[in-house]
This record gives C-alpha cells, structure tokens and sequence, in this order.
C-alpha cells in the first residue's frame, strides 16, 4: 500500500467499508463459547461470570504508533485503557465466557494495511464500547474513535411457508422500533411487509405470522409496533398481539387487558445497565392504554406461554380526583411516555368540556418504586383534534419534546421553559417550510442530536436546550417512503422501502452534513472542546462512598463559559467542587479537578444503629435511592459536536459486592460431595435424632482442616467486580448453618470491654421466635455494649459472641471430639454497607484421639481375662500330661545287651 493509500485517506477505512467487514463477520460469527485464542490473555476478576480482558497489540515483534485501545468492563491493561463505557441490560444476555471477535481496519503507511483481531470476553452489562485511537500521528495514519455494539447475536425468525405478512394500512408512512439496548435489532413495518434485522439493516428477514388467527383484513391495520428483546407487541385494530418466536397470540381477558379499544403501547427508550428499585415488584416493561385506563406489563420468566401479565395502574377517574377538576371537565388518556428515569413513567391527559374547540393537555408522573404521583407544573392548550406526540430527551431533570403535524413543542430545563421550535426566519410551522408536508417522525439518540423528518423526506436539525432548528441537505427523493436509524457505530443510515418488498439502505453522513450547513450560515460553537472522566453511566455509592471525577470546557477568552452540573432525583448527594481556571494565547480552561466529589449529603442520617429516634429499615428507605446528574457547559449551540454526559448514581447496595473468607477456597476441592452425621447431643435446638447432612461443595466449598487444639478468627474480605477491595475490620457474627452449638469463644463481655449485657445467640433467638435463625440477628437489630444508655446490666461472665479483626475474640473447638460445622458469617456493623453481605465457609477439626465407652473397655478387659485363665487351664493340663509321662516312665531308658543262646 502506497502512502497516501492509508485507509484514512483512500476510504478503505471508511465508515460503509468498516461496517460491511462487521456485519459479514457479524453474519458467519459463532456465538458458541470456545477457549480464548490470539493477542488476548484473561484473568479471572474473582467474581462469577466475570472475565478481565489483558490485550496486546502489535505487527509482528515491534508495536505500531498508530494502534487502537479497547475500552471494555475491566482495569487497565496492555496498551490502552480498558474501562467500562457501554449501555447494557441485565436481562439482555447471559455473561456464560463467550468471546465476541472485534475486526478493525489498521494502516500502516508505506506496508500494508492489517486487521486488528480483539478476542474480548462478554460479560452481563457489556453492550456499547468505544475503540479509541491514540493521539500519535504516525506518518499521517490515525485510527479514530468510534462506538462499537457488543451483543450476542439475537436470532431472526426465519420465513416459514405458508405464513402470512402484517402491513400498515394501504398508503401510511413506515413505522418501526428497536429494542432500547440492542439499536441495531429493529422491527420495521411497511404497507407490504414487515422485516426485522439484527444488525442494522446489514441483513433482514420478513417477520410473518401464522394463518388462521387475523382477517386479510385485520393483517393490514397495523397502527403500532413495539420491541422488547425477543418480544414484539402489534397494536392491530384496537387489540394487542405478541410475536415471540413461533407463536402469535392475542393478549386481552386472559392477562387482565380489554379486548379492544386499546389505543397506544409505549416502552422504555433509554437503556440504563443498572437501576435501584426497593420495592419487591421491578419496574414495569410496556405500558398500554385506552382512553380510560393505563395498564402496566410485567416480563415473566421461565413461562413458555402468556410470558407477560399486566396490571392496572390507574384509571382517568382516579387521576381526575388526583388533579381536582371540575366534574362538567371529561378527562382522557393522550399519551403515556417512558422518561428518562429508570422507574419512572409520565401519562398525558387530555381535559376538556362539551363542543369546546381546544382541550388542555396535563402531565403526571408516577415513580412505580415509591408509588407516588407528582402533578408536574405543564399544560398545553392545542385543538380538539391535536395528536400529540411526546418524547423525552436524554437529560437528567425531566426535558421533552411533543410534536403533531405542523410544530414541535419543546418544554426544557426541568419543563420550565416552553415554546415551539422556530426555523432561522422565525416561522413555527414546519410543513410550510417543507413544501406542506407533515412531520413523519423526531429523532433523538444519545448525542444530543434532534432530527426532525417529514413526510416528504424533509429534515431539519437542533439540539437539546436550543430554540430553533436548521434544514438539511436533501438528501432522498421526497416522494418514496424512508426511515432514518442509528447503527451500532453510533452513524445514521437511511432505509427505504420499495414496492416490491425490496429494502434499499443508504449511510447517512449526519456529522459531514452538519459541518456542512453550519459552515454555511456561519453558526459555531461557543466552546472549542468538553471533556470529562467520567467513562461509565452507571455508579453505584454504598455507605460512605463517593464519587470522584474531573470535567474541562475550553473555550476563547471573554467567552464567559463555565460547567453546570445539575441532578434529578431524591436529595442524597452532595456535590463538592472547586473550579480551576488558566488562560493561555486567548483561550480560557475550566476545570473541575479530580479532587470535587460527589458524596453523602450531611442531612442524610449516617448512623443507622437501632437506638437512633427512627427505625433503621425507615433510614435506610430515606437514605437509598437513585440520581440522575448531567455536567454540561453553559453555552451550547446547534454547532456543538460533544454533548452532555449523562449518568446515574445509585444510592444502595451494589450487587457486585460480596465477602469471602480469607484462605477459603470454593474451586478444586480436593473431596467430593459427601454425608455425614451430627449427635443430636451437638444440636442447638435439641432433637430427638441425630442430623444427618448431606455436603455440597457447590454450596459450601472446599473443608478447611483445622487443628482442634487451635483458635480459629476467620478474616472476612470484601470483593466487587474488579477484585479485592479491602480486609472487613467491623463487627460480624458467625453461626453453624446446621444448629451446632458445641463450640465456643474465648472472649468474655467483660473482657471485650462491654458496659451492659452484650447480644448473644441464645437471646436473639428468644426475642425473635418467629424468625429463622439466620435472620434472628443482624445489622437491623444490632445494640452495641459500650453505653450504659444501650441495653441493660447483667453478667458480664458470658461469652463475648462479636468477632472484629481487633478484638481478639476467637473460635474455640471442643476438647472431647472433632467435627465438621458449616459456618454462616454475617456484617453485624450497620455502618459499614447498605447490602445484608454473608458468606458460608466450612472448618472441620481434626487431631483429637477419642475416648473408648465403658463397655469396649469391660469387654476388653474381660476378654484379656479369660485369654489369661485360658491360658492357665491350658498350661495346667498340658504340664499334667508331662508330668505324667515322665512319672510312668523313667526318664532316660537304659539299653542292655542280651546275651545269645
């Protein structure tokens, strides 16, 4: 390859080119879990389901200056950075070690151009990378930065004979949806057919249902389409329908929904990885309404038919008492709409009175953890007949557009500011601009880019906060019917639909035509560049946590720019922040520095011990939570190509955290599963056999052998995802998950420094009968002895049953026989995490030489004697037959010689 033949430059590494190697590796790829190969070398994390990815690059011996890093769900390692950037969904894959292969178009000037192969294990939350270039020119080759979608492949449906299409009635425009996780699985529905893809648009197949359940008829109104995984909701002519794999079903009576009249389904349309919600039901997955009622549906597992059920959530009556209208004002449902919230949706109603022209438009939320409803400060009056359309933008406070034929209504900054988007002439009315074509469809993604297209094909461009909105290029035939989407490079393209059933996809260059139109009209943007290390967009804070990061605007001198930071949520954090300024050649730099924090609010209470005023579950209910901040500068224009970093911080438990027993181990156990027998004698609860249990390695891990004349403290540690973070030097209790109570502790309350009575096992099973053992004592319940306002005095003598690092309190084994005890352990310290962390390790003694009963040692006894009088008797007769001989008979014979005759 010649120099200036560098893929950067000659367009072989142009974005088509890249995502036509993808997809045809994407098509041929075999998901089948299958050992790590190449330029990877892994290492287990220590959590489960975890892998950590250690990649090199290279060509040949020597490394390339132009190479790629890979940002994944793992540390730093090999020659970029490897750190969680991506979007992802618990539910959307199983973290089972399969390798997912990443082909990147590389140049080398002056050689030849090369494919990077990244082997990366796939874990549960990995959805959207970002391979990014480091800034080394080398001979003028640059790899960019770019978005990758990491997914396990989602399986399409093949055509199966004799099915039937669904179809839009006869003449509409194209509508279609993706799952909110995976952009690139799309469902699109045309007057002729209806396809679906896994990879953009790369691929399709038509979806089809079986015959015999809806009228030619019926086939062809659809209205609606809604995807969820491997899930796909129709709105047909009133009723709700579900496709999933080979079934089609109509949902009405038999999963608590109408029959009929059922006039809209909405879904979630952000994708967040992670999200807190404290009550046991989890938040809803659709929404489907009529004009009287909002039901909410639930995803069920292992269900193999009626997989979703649904619930009512509210009624226009309810809301109608809940807003305080007159009772002459009839109320309807308009819209219901997911926001940007995880747990949150919004419901539109329409008020208005008889043969009135206009009608109100209000907006209520509902926070489907807290149960709450908030009236939000909204109303819009439009016509009688408006159809609005809402959708929120990806913001932290509560920011929207709604839409109908002609305008688009923006409400930004909390809803606090209202108004119609405007072109540079100031005209409001869109299609008149658009040669009196309507408004098809508002495109939002993650970028802060807003694309309004119209029927005719017609687009124009702004950005969340702005006013106005700008035209585009033409860029199709404004007669034909097309669609615009993201791939899972984060680039637009274009499909449209042919009458043949033919679909012709077409990339979009939407950063080339910005630069474009913008370079026009002489529109810049204010600030030069906005960064921030904030790489993820979920964090979760437990007790006592913060959150440090850095954020930097550059701007020109006298620009007056500075960083905003705003939340939405519940009033848990605190941020802490300090600014730092420096001018250099005109050209200003603030900077949030590393050392501003989120952290803990100080009115939030931190001590959640039992003998405060209010009840710990009450604390812990006001102190847990979830929040939603965005940093952004303070000017900000159509122009601008970075936008707002959003992310969420949970306040709670992170389920990624664990503790184990230093020294224990649950891989490679040297014995298999076995049985064994524990005296009832040994038993706490005292029954009238003995136990027998069964051990399970899987469960309890592998024996530690013990000693039985040796005091034992186990050391608890605690572990998220990236490994070890600490040894735990708070209080925890142990317990025999089996009820043995042989075994004690050499520590008295008085000797560990107790003023009252401590708690101990005995008398927290006493108070609490009606609980389990292992929920008869814990953090929730938890009296510390220190105090002599906390507890009672009483004897001091007894065992001290908390163990710390500290307080050298240790296990003491019984003296008169060994055992196996298989040991719970539990974080006491309600201080220390908002997760109830336990762990099981199992001990087994050894060493002691057992006692023999009474009766061995009579029975021996008595064998030994009557082996001794045996013995005797014998040897009595036997010398009697001897002595007897040798009195018969003398004792030397003499021989004598005869005498011949």
């Amino acid at each position: 390859m010649r120099d200036h033949d560098c893929p950067a430059q000659a367009g072989l590494g142009s974005t088509a080119r890249r995502e036509a190697l993808v997809a045809a590796v994407a098509a041929t790829w075999d998901p089948r879990p299958r050992p790590f190969r190449g330029l990877a070398r892994h290492s287990r994390s220590g959590v489960p389901g975890h892998t950590q990815v250690h990649t090199s690059f290279g060509w040949g011996t020597s490394a390339d200056a132009s190479h790629p890093s890979v940002r994944t769900g793992g540390r730093a390692a090999g020659l970029g950075a490897v750190q969680a950037v991506g979007r992802g969904s618990a539910d959307a894959m199983e973290a089972g070690g399969a390798a997912l292969l990443l082909l990147w178009l590389s140049c080398r000037c002056s050689a030849e151009w090369r494919l990077w192969k990244i082997t990366v294990p796939m874990s549960k939350d990995d959805m959207i990378k970002e391979i990014k270039g480091n800034n080394v020119a080398f001979q003028n080759c640059f790899i960019g930065n770019s978005l990758f979608l990491l997914t396990f492949p989602l399986v399409l449906e093949s055509d199966i004979p004799g099915y039937v299409s669904l179809s839009l009635p006869a003449g509409s425009q194209v509508t279609y949806n993706w799952n909110t996780c995976m952009p690139s699985f799309v469902v699109l529905v045309t007057d002729v057919e209806t396809y679906q893809t896994n990879d953009s648009f790369h691929t399709w197949s038509k979806l089809r249902v079986p015959p015999g359940i809806l009228s030619d008829h019926q086939r062809q109104k659809v209205t609606q389409v809604t995807l969820l995984q491997d899930s796909i909701f129709f709105l047909i002519d009133g009723g709700l329908y579900l496709k999933e794999s080979r079934t089609f079903i109509k949902l009405g009576r038999n999963v608590n929904l109408p029959d009929d009249r059922i006039i809209g389904i909405s879904s979630r349309r952000w994708c967040w990885i992670l999200y807190l919600h404290k009550s046991e039901k989890k938040p809803s997955d659709i929404a489907v309404w009529t004009e009287n009622g909002v039901y909410l549906g639930y995803k069920r597992k292992n269900q193999s038919s009626n997989s979703f059920r649904f619930e009512q959530l509210v009624t226009t009556t309810k809301l109608k008492h809940l807003l305080h209208l007159p009772t002459v004002s009839a109320l309807t449902v308009h819209y219901v709409e997911y926001t940007v919230h995880p747990v949150e949706l919004s419901i539109f109603l329409n008020c208005y009175t008889t043969n009135a022209p206009n009608k109100t438009i209000f907006l209520v939320l509902h926070n489907e953890d807290s149960k709450r409803w908030i009236i939000q400060d909204f109303s819009l009056v439009v016509p009688i007949d408006t159809s609005l359309v809402p959708r929120y933008i990806y913001s932290a406070s509560p920011e929207l557009l709604l839409w109908d034929k002609h305008r688009v209504y923006y409400c930004y900054n909390n809803l606090t500011e209202t108004g119609v988007l405007q072109t540079r002439t100031g005209e409001r009315n869109l299609s008149r601009i658009a040669k009196d074509s309507t408004i098809h469809y508002v495109y939002l993604d993650y970028f802060g880019n807003i694309i309004i297209k119209m029927e005719n094909n017609i687009m124009f461009h702004t950005k969340p906060g702005v006013k106005d909105v700008i035209q585009l290029h033409a860029w199709t035939n404004k007669t034909i019917k097309t669609l615009l989407a993201s791939t899972f490079f984060g680039n637009f393209y274009i499909v449209t639909s042919v009458e043949n059933g033919v679909l012709h996809i077409q990339s979009y260059p939407l950063k080339v035509e910005l630069q474009s139109v913008y370079f026009k009209y002489g529109e810049t943007c204010p600030y030069i560049a906005f960064y921030s290390s904030l790489v993820g967009i979920s964090f979760t804070l437990d007790k006592k946590e913060i959150l440090s990061f850095w954020a930097q605007v550059i701007y020109p001198e006298n620009t007056g720019i500075f960083i905003i930071m705003e939340s939405y949520g519940p009033n848990l954090l605190e941020v802490k922040k300090e600014v730092k300024n420096e001018v250099v050649l005109g050209y200003c730099t603030k900077t949030l520095p590393p050392n501003g924090t989120v952290e803990e609010h100080p009115d939030v209470p931190k001590d959640y011990r039992q003998e405060n005023s209010v009840a710990p579950s009450s604390v812990l209910n006001q102190t847990t939570g979830l929040m939603i901040f965005d940093v952004r500068p303070s000017k900000y224009s159509k122009a601008c190509t970075t936008s707002e970093k959003v992310f969420q911080v949970i306040i709670g438990c992170d389920p990624e955290k664990y503790i184990a027993v230093k020294g224990f181990s649950r891989k490679k156990c040297s014995h298999p599963d076995f049985s064994y027998v524990i005296e009832k004698s040994y038993l706490r609860h005292q029954p009238l056999e003995d136990l027998k249990v069964r051990y399970d390695t899987s469960l309890y891990g592998c024996l530690w052998r013990l000693d039985f004349r040796r005091e034992f403290q186990p050391v608890l540690q605690l572990f998220d995802r990236n490994g070890f973070i600490e040894d735990i030097k708070v209080n925890f209790i142990v317990w025999e998950i089996h009820g043995r109570n042989d075994y004690a502790y050499n520590t008295t309350m008085k000797k560990g420094g107790c003023l009252n009575e401590a708690q101990t096992w005995n008398s927290m099973i006493e108070l609490n009968k009606h609980l389990p053992l292992h929920k008869a004592w814990g953090p929730e319940n938890y009296k510390h002895c220190f105090s002599h306002a906390v507890g009672k005095p009483g004897d001091l003598n007894q065992p001290y049953e908390i163990i710390n690092s500290s307080n050298n309190n240790y296990i003491i084994w019984p003296l008169d026989h060994s055992g196996i005890y298989v040991f719970s352990a539990k974080i006491l310290d309600p201080n220390y995490s908002f997760c109830n962390l336990t762990t099981i390790f199992a001990i087994e003694t050894f060493g002691f030489i057992s006692r023999p009963s009474g009766y061995l040692v009579a029975s021996f006894l008595f064998f030994l004697m009557l082996l001794f009088f045996s013995v005797l008797v014998l040897s009595y007769f036997q010398y009697m037959k001897i002595y007897r001989t040798y009195i018969y008979e003398p004792l030397h014979k003499t021989q004598r010689k005869q005498k011949k005759l």
